[in-house]
């Protein structure tokens, strides 16, 4: 089975690659995240959400390099002042996701010791992380248009060479000069 963009077999590799070049970057970021996190809340009194969008603020211009020059690099490269717009919207909205959890957790639940604001910290990046994989790829570093091969009737022929006594044999003379 064939579809436009080749066959469905190439498109879940395809997918599956993304998926990889994507979760590399992102454990990268997760890493980032957790231990900008853990340092800020056992080296300062700030409150468990504002050291969260801290630590989340530094893994998202981590992954930023990350994914533009890595996961995303054979993407279209236009508008970089857009893309970096959009990649800061779109990751800002993953914020508001991956913290809300926590403040759930911590202020609705009144789970905040360190063991469940790291378990709730965790299980919010993994939320926002489906969001994020959606709209950056969807929308911040768009997939280059496949290039369709032209079928075998449509291909440009080099003309034939005439036969007969048209046929030139040896070198072309070269065109006289003008003369004025």
């Amino acid at each position: 089975m064939t579809t436009q963009g080749g066959s469905v077999l190439e498109r879940v590799r395809g997918l599956l690659r993304e998926v990889a070049r994507f979760g590399a970057v992102g454990g990268l970021g997760v890493l980032v995240n957790l231990g900008v996190f853990n340092l800020i809340r056992h080296t300062t009194e700030l409150q468990v959400v504002r050291a969260s969008v801290i630590a989340t603020v530094v893994a998202i211009a981590t992954n930023y390099l990350g994914f533009r020059y890595y996961a995303y690099r054979d993407r279209a490269h236009g508008g970089r002042t857009r893309e970096m717009a959009l990649f800061a919207g779109f990751s800002a909205i993953g914020l508001v996701i991956e913290n809300g959890v926590l403040y759930t957790a911590t202020y609705g639940f009144g789970w905040d010791g360190p063991v469940a604001s790291n378990v709730f910290k965790f299980i919010g990046i993994g939320t926002a992380t489906v969001f994020r994989f959606w709209s950056y790829r969807t929308w911040v570093f768009k997939a280059l248009p496949q290039v369709a091969p032209r079928p075998a009737a449509e291909a440009v022929r080099e003309p034939e060479p005439p036969a007969g006594p048209e046929l030139r044999r040896g070198p072309r003379p070269e065109p006289e000069p003008v003369k004025n």
